[in-house]
């Protein structure tokens, strides 16, 4: 057992690469020293929160010679090439799932690390839970008897089919839907079981993407491994969460919930037939009420730092790098296992007719787009809306996105999409070439105020210095009506309602939002910047999600604690009324220097919004009111512990105006765009309901 900490580092430094750092973080016998990625800028943002070393490229990263290990955390198309490059490099690797796009590929990387005498590691985290561990022994002790069958979930709403963004790897092709989240499925059958072979697979609830491009939402797949029957179930609708693992045996059944990480086990007993029932239903309360306090005792002794998703990261580290240390590779994560899971996934898709795998083509392009018209965040709900609408009046658009792909590819003649960051201006006033409008509709979510001045405030203040130097002669920045304190039901909101001079006590959103448009107003009294800003209500209609955080808390698709009672009138607006005002804000000079709040007129409180939806979808979502006062003390009780049990400098203070403005209790008057800019919102209720409930897919089917 080697005595020095194992030193990794991560490649990719998107979404995942904090869970996989914090895990690091966490284990013992192992050191973060590095994150690599192509963009230099996510690579220190990330590597400076850890104190660690940033490279742009794996080469510089192998050739520093910092680490034993990498994570390689990039999308999956990019997995094989990158891991066979540190295999030969010296590197022990772990891959995310998929770690490849099929079997062939992953016994290409298993073949690397044999020849160069290192490790191969699969990141299917959830084998790392904790009940899942306690699963595995009781089932191989024959607590449940002989197993006969098993049901393996991952039924769950996946957002970005319904509202976007529609670029990311999971559903560039069909396929790979089943090879995203299929990995998790088929890594539990093959721990517990062995090799799995495919019977059948049967899939549904299709949805198209922009372009026609038809997704199936479910998919079931009935396997068999040695004498254990097998049925796999995808669900991505609009759904209860059951992400479950259930073994059914000849003495119990046993269900392992990997979203809660909890066990529960429901056992037979010899009672007579009068007590039995009792009794079983006493166990399962029991076995019920175990689990959820010791779920609560690891949340509450941590902090709420060890989530059932955070500790699945931690007992894969622990597995991995435990193995590694006692030159035992753990089974769970070894490449012979993941080429099994790999093998039964390609067998599956093997099963389905070619044209259930075939993405549409897209529209020919006969010319190149002359765009007069740029979006920024032109792939989320209100810039997909707006750009369709630019097209529909005869402009071209140039859509600014991470990647050069974007949800537009039955326009490829009016629309297209440049990868540029928002970091680097040189590359926005490029971009900015030839345009005559800018919607600026980009937004961070940030944890700390250092972080917003630079995520957000910095960026609208770069993207409106590139605006002055290529010459545009419209900027329009989108805000939100959240700055605003709505926290008095006496208060009647305008566009000339103040923000309030100490914005401190604001959550971060808000308070980047508002400093925002005070430094763009500065820019556009002192220097001239051709600006104009709206802020939208809360935006509704289709391709927007069930989900609306702006209504309240959600608890999966089926339960939502409103801000406040649900008793007074919100600020929706329909997602075509919001464009039509865009739109409207690009040719009127009256415009200029101006706010505008696009918020429709008087129309619904939260309660009437899902009533709404039972009446039209027949879909009861449970309603409960939220306490802001309690929601209040609760924050407050958090950034005392964070700031000095964590020793965090930087968290927010909160406030009770703050949280009671998440109710929208003050109305707000929409006069001032009606009249400026002759917008006319959707006023009838009936039509409303139609365009953001009847027509809208909340549900995905």
């Amino acid at each position: 057992m080697t005595s020095k900490p194992i030193r990794i580092g991560l490649i990719g430094a998107g979404y995942i690469a904090s869970w996989h750092a914090a895990a690091i973080r966490g284990t013992k016998g192992v050191q973060l020293t590095a994150i690599c990625d192509v963009s230099m800028g996510a690579a220190k943002a990330l590597a400076d929160g850890f104190g660690v070393a940033a490279y742009g490229s794996v080469e510089d990263l192998i050739a520093a010679g910092v680490c034993d290990a990498v994570h390689i955390l990039t999308p999956p198309h990019l997995h094989k090439p990158l891991a066979i490059q540190c295999l030969e490099g010296g590197l022990h690797v772990l891959v995310e799932k998929p770690v490849a796009e099929s079997a062939e590929d992953t016994r290409a990387i298993a073949a690397a690390a044999e020849a160069s005498g290192k490790r191969f590691h699969a990141g299917h985290n959830f084998l790392g839970m904790p009940s899942y561990v306690r699963l595995k022994d009781k089932a191989e002790a024959g607590e449940f008897g002989r197993i006969s069958g098993a049901d393996i979930n991952w039924c769950f709403p996946l957002a970005p089919l319904r509202s976007g963004p529609f670029g990311l790897w999971l559903l560039r092709e069909p396929k790979n839907l089943l090879l995203e989240l299929g990995p998790h499925l088929m890594a539990f059958a093959v721990d517990l079981f062995g090799e799995v072979t495919v019977q059948s697979v049967e899939i549904g609830k299709p949805i198209d993407l922009p372009g026609k491009d038809t997704r199936n939402q479910s998919w079931r797949i009935f396997a068999q491994a040695g004498d254990v029957d097998l049925t796999f179930t995808i669900s991505l609708v609009e759904t209860v969460d059951d992400r479950s693992v259930t073994l059914r045996g000849s003495s119990a059944r046993a269900r392992f919930d990997y979203a809660a990480d909890t066990l529960v086990v429901d056992r037979e007993n010899a009672s007579d037939l009068v007590v039995n029932p009792l009794r079983r239903q006493l166990a399962m309360a029991w076995e019920h009420f175990r689990e959820g306090t010791r779920n609560a005792a690891v949340q509450i002794a941590s902090l709420n730092r060890k989530s059932p998703y955070g500790l699945s990261f931690l007992g894969m580290a622990d597995a991995v790098y435990g193995g590694l240390n006692s030159a035992k590779p753990d089974p769970r994560f070894t490449g012979a296992n993941v080429t099994a899971v790999m093998q039964a996934l390609d067998d599956a898709l093997a099963k389905l007719p070619p044209e259930a795998l075939t993405k549409a083509a897209p529209a020919v392009q006969t010319r190149d787009p002359r765009p007069t018209a740029m979006v920024i965040g032109g792939t989320g709900f209100i810039g997909r809306a707006l750009t369709r609408r630019l097209v529909a009046d005869g402009r071209d658009v140039r859509v600014l996105s991470r990647g050069r792909s974007g949800p537009f590819p039955d326009l490829p003649d009016n629309v297209e999409t440049v990868g540029v960051s928002l970091h680097d201006k040189d590359g926005l006033e490029q971009a900015m070439q030839g345009v005559d409008v800018v919607f600026n509709l980009a937004k961070s979510l940030d944890k700390t105020w250092g972080e917003a001045l630079q995520n957000d405030v910095g960026v609208a203040l770069r993207v409106a210095a590139a605006a002055e130097k290529a010459g545009v002669k419209r900027l329009i920045y989108t805000g939100t009506i959240a700055s605003y304190d709505m926290s008095d039901p006496s208060q009647n909101i305008t566009e000339a309602t103040g923000f309030g001079e100490d914005m401190t006590k604001r959550n971060l959103y808000a308070r980047s939002k508002a400093e925002c448009e005070r430094k763009l107003l500065e820019m556009h009294k002192t220097r001239g910047l051709p600006l104009v800003i709206a802020r939208p209500g809360i935006v509704v209609g289709e391709g927007g999600p069930l989900q609306h955080w702006g209504i309240g808390r959600w608890h999966g698709a089926g339960a939502v604690r409103i801000w406040g009672k649900g008793q007074n009138i919100l600020p929706f607006v329909l997602i075509d009324d919001v464009v039509d005002g865009l739109v409207r804000m690009i040719d009127n000079n009256a415009a200029l220097g101006e706010s505008f709040n696009l918020v429709g007129d008087p129309m619904m409180t939260a309660r009437d919004y899902f009533d709404a939806i039972q009446s039209e979808l027949g879909a009861r979502i449970r309603v409960s009111s939220g306490n802001l006062t309690a929601f209040y003390a609760i924050d407050l009780v958090k950034q005392v512990l964070k700031k000095h049990a964590l020793g965090r400098k930087d968290v927010p203070s909160p406030s009770l105006a703050d949280w009671k403005s998440r109710a929208h209790y003050s109305p707000f008057v929409n006069d001032k765009p009606k009249q400026m800019l002759g917008w006319t919102p959707e006023a009838d209720k009936a039509k409303f309901i139609e365009e953001a409930i009847t027509k809208a897919n909340l549900f995905g089917f």
